[in-house]
Formats: structure tokens, sequence, C-alpha cells
């Protein structure tokens, strides 16, 4: 196991997600699958709740993990359904508001928003020829002539 070296010019929280991002990579930890919790970070690196909070929401940023509350956090699986993108339209890719995680939950599945870390991708206009908001964790963009597998 890597360590934390916490003399080092780099700060704590930052070598944390390198190492999980490590882990992410190298598949020791699988898609869907839970990180340790919190607690357990603490513990394993000797490190506080802040600096654990501030590497996982490095995570949550780039995508790579998703956190449920009350329930952690899990890396990020990605089995995207096609979504075809007129030509000519505007595609915004970007982290959503919290009115937007609030209305793109899947009550079905028991959120009530979605997670944190999932990223959205705008559409303008979309095929209705209005703003489509979809949700980076189930769709994938084809444009143009693209096959859509």
């Amino acid at each position: 196991m890597t360590v934390i070296d916490h003399g080092a010019d780099r700060p704590v929280h930052r070598q944390l997600a390198d190492l999980l991002r490590a882990d992410i990579a190298a598949g020791r930890l699988k898609p869907g699958g839970m990180l340790p919790s919190q607690a357990r970070l603490m513990q394993m690196h000797d490190l506080g709740p802040v600096a654990v909070r501030q590497a996982l929401a490095i995570l949550r940023a780039e995508g790579l993990i998703r956190t449920v509350k009350g329930e952690g956090s899990t890396v990020m699986v990605y089995d995207r359904q096609p979504y075809r993108v007129a030509a000519g339209a505007d595609v915004e890719i970007r982290m959503p508001s919290p009115e937007e995680r609030k209305q793109l939950k899947d009550a079905a599945a028991g959120e009530t928003e979605m997670p944190e870390g999932v990223p959205v991708a705008v559409v303008k206009p979309g095929p209705r020829k209005h703003r489509v908001l979809l949700r980076g964790d189930r769709w994938r963009l084809v444009f143009g002539d693209e096959p859509q597998s």
C-alpha cells in the first residue's frame, strides 16, 4: 500500500485523491464498487476528516466517483444509451446546479437527487427544438453520422 507523505510539498488531500484515482485506473476499485468509508480512509492514511472530504470532492469533480448521502461513495459506472445530437446543435458539458440535480433524480432507484460527481450535457436545440438536459451517467452523445452502436 502506498502511503501519504505528510512532509511532502503536495497537500495530503491531493495525495489521497492521487492514490484513489490510481486504484480506480488499475481496477483495484471497480466501477460500481464502494470506496472505503471516510472513517476507514482516515484510519488507513492517518488523515483528518477535512483532508478525506477534500480528496473525495476532487474525484467527484472529475466524474470518477459518486457520493450518496448516507450510503457512501462508489466508482462511477458509465453504461450509457446513445443520444443523437442534431446537426448544428450547441452542446455544453458541465456539472449540474442543485436544482438540476433534483430535477434529474431517479426516483425508481430511490434517489432524492442526482448524485454528486455526475456531469450533465445541455443540448440546444435538441431534436424537439428546446433545451435538453441529459445525465452524463445515462447518456452518450452521438454526433452527425457516427454510428450509435
